[in-house]
C-alpha cells in the first residue's frame, strides 16, 4: 500500500498524543487523531489539572485558620462543594476548547469515535455505531491508562479517581484504598474539607518506591492532620449498609463510611484496540512494548505515554511526543532521557522529588546524606504543628548530588529548580557555593553542611 489517507493517524488525545500529532503536522505530515471522550486525556480531564484545583479549593481550609495567627479577624467560613464542582467543569471545558484549537490550527483532523487497529496501516473508526477504515503510513497509539480495580467482593460500590473529581455531594466519611499519588492527595482534599479520612494499605507505609524518609514524613504530617492510616490491611469486602458502606478488613474489623474510593493503581488502556491482532506485543500487565524510539514490534506502529507504562507522568508522554515527532518527520532524530526526571505529589504537605532514594542509591555505591527537618517560618505564628523535610543523597566517590527531596510547602515549586542542577552535574561543593534566598524554605538545600552518620535507611 503505498496511497494512505494520512501520514500519521494517532488514536488517543491525550497531552503526548496532542503535542505528537500536532508537532508531526507542523512539520508538515497529514495528521489524524481519533478519540472518543474529551481531548485532554487523563492529565486534564480526569487526572492532573482538575485534581489540582480541589487540591488549590481545599488549602483555604488551612488558610483561613492560619490567618487568625497574622491577626485576621475571620468569620465563618464553609465549603461550597458542588460550586466548586461547577466551577471546576467549566475550565475542563475551556481548556478542552483549547486543545480542539491546537489541533485545528495546526492541520490536525480530529476524527471522533473509538479507535481500533486492524493492521499495521489501517485503523478503525467507530462513530455512533457506524464505522469506517481510514489508512496510515504509521500510527501512534497514546491511549493513557484507566484506573484498576481488584478482584473483592463488593467492589462494584466503590469508586476511582474519575468518579472522585465529579462528585455532588461531599461524603462525611471516606475510605480510600490504596497508598500511591493519588491516593494520599485525594486523602489531603477530602480531610482538609472535613470529611473522616481513612487510607488502607497493605504495606507498611504509604507511597512505595519514594524515599523513606519522605515517605515518613508525610504520614506523620497527614496523621497530624487527622488522616487515618490503616497499616498491613486488605479488604476482604465491601457490603452496602443504609445510606453508606461497610468495609471488612479483618474478622470483626469493620469501618463504616458513605464513600469507597480505590485508587490501587492505573493498568495501560490497551484492551480490545486490535494491538495483539495486528502483532503489537504487549507486556504481562498489558503495556505496550517499544524501542527507543517508541516502535513497537509492528515497524509501522509506535506508542508513548502512560501505554507503554515507563514513567507515567504528564511531562513525560509531553516530551516523548517531541521526541517522536523530530524523529519521525522532521529528519532530526531524538531520543528520550529517562534520567533525573522530577516527579511531585500534591498531597497536604506537598512533595517534590528528583534523583534517586537513599536506598536507590546505596545500590550503586557509598553515599553521604544530608538532611534537614524544620518547621516553616510561618507557623512560628499560626501555631500548626507542621513541619518540612528536605534531603540531599550525594554519591561519595564523585560528590555528585543524585537525590534531592522535599516534603513540605512549594516542595513541587523548589524542586523544579534543582532539577536542573541534578541534570546539569552538579555537586556538593556547587550546592554549597551557591547563596541561598533568605528568608526561604529553598535556602536549605544550599545550606545543609553536617552529613549525617552512616546509617541504613530503614534504621
Amino acid at each position: 500500500m503505498t496511497d494512505f489517507d494520512y501520514d500519521l493517524i494517532t488514536i488517543g488525545a491525550g497531552s503526548g498524543g496532542v503535542r505528537a500529532s500536532r508537532m508531526s503536522a507542523s512539520f508538515g505530515a497529514r495528521v489524524a487523531i481519533v478519540e472518543n471522550s474529551r481531548v485532554g486525556g487523563t492529565c486534564v480531564m480526569r487526572g492532573c489539572v482538575p485534581k489540582k484545583l480541589l487540591v488549590y479549593g481545599s488549602h483555604f481550609a488551612d488558610d483561613f485558620e492560619d490567618a487568625k495567627g497574622f491577626g485576621w479577624e475571620v468569620g465563618e467560613t464553609k465549603i461550597n462543594w458542588p460550586k466548586l464542582i461547577k466551577d471546576k467543569n467549566t475550565e475542563l471545558d475551556r481548556l478542552e476548547s483549547v486543545y480542539g484549537r491546537i489541533l485545528r490550527d495546526n492541520g490536525v483532523t480530529h476524527l471522533q469515535g473509538r479507535g481500533r487497529v486492524v493492521d499495521g496501516h489501517t485503523v478503525e473508526v467507530e462513530t455512533d455505531g457506524a464505522k469506517k477504515t481510514y489508512t496510515a503510513k504509521k500510527i501512534l497509539i497514546s491511549t493513557g491508562g484507566w484506573p484498576s480495580l481488584p478482584d473483592v467482593v463488593g467492589v462494584e460500590h466503590a469508586i476511582t479517581s474519575n468518579e472522585a473529581l465529579e462528585l455532588i455531594e461531599l461524603p462525611k466519611r471516606i475510605v480510600i484504598v490504596g497508598g500511591g499519588y493519588i491516593a494520599v492527595e485525594f486523602a489531603g482534599i477530602f480531610n482538609a474539607m472535613g470529611v473522616d479520612v481513612s487510607i488502607i494499605i497493605r504495606a507498611g507505609n504509604i507511597l512505595r518506591g519514594f524515599d523513606e524518609d519522605v515517605r515518613d514524613t508525610l504520614a506523620d504530617e497527614m496523621e497530624k492532620k487527622g488522616v487515618h492510616i490503616h497499616r498491613e490491611c486488605v479488604v476482604q469486602s465491601i457490603e452496602k449498609s443504609g445510606d453508606g458502606f461497610s468495609v471488612l478488613l479483618r474478622e470483626n474489623e469493620t469501618i463504616e463510611c458513605d464513600r469507597v474510593m480505590y485508587a490501587t493503581g492505573r493498568k495501560p488502556n490497551t484492551k480490545d484496540i486490535g494491538l495483539e491482532q495486528a502483532g503489537v506485543e504487549l507486556t504481562d500487565h498489558g503495556a505496550i512494548k517499544t524501542d527507543e524510539n517508541f516502535q513497537t514490534t509492528v515497524s509501522s506502529i509506535f506508542a508513548l505515554g502512560d501505554v507503554t507504562a515507563r514513567i507515567q507522568l504528564t511531562p513525560v508522554a509531553i516530551n516523548e511526543g517531541v521526541a517522536f515527532a523530530n524523529t519521525q518527520f522532521n529528519d532530526n532524530p531524538m531520543v528520550m532521557d529517562y534520567n533525573a526526571v522530577p516527579a511531585a505529589v500534591f498531597s497536604q504537605p506537598t512533595i517534590g522529588t528528583v534523583g534517586l532514594s537513599e536506598a536507590e542509591a546505596r545500590e550503586q555505591g557509598e553515599v553521604d546524606i544530608y538532611m534537614s527537618r524544620f518547621r516553616p517560618m510561618k507557623h512560628t505564628l499560626t501555631g500548626r504543628d507542621a513541619h518540612s523535610m528536605m534531603k540531599l543523597v550525594v554519591d561519595r566517590a564523585s560528590q555528585r548530588v543524585v537525590g534531592c527531596h522535599m516534603v513540605g510547602d512549594d516542595a513541587p515549586e523548589i524542586i523544579q529548580g534543582f532539577a536542573v542542577a541534578l541534570k546539569a552535574g552538579a555537586t556538593k561543593a556547587q550546592f554549597d557555593a551557591t547563596v541561598g534566598i533568605h528568608p526561604t524554605a529553598a535556602e536549605e538545600f544550599v545550606t545543609m553542611r553536617e552529613k549525617l552518620p552512616d546509617h541504613d535507611e530503614d534504621v
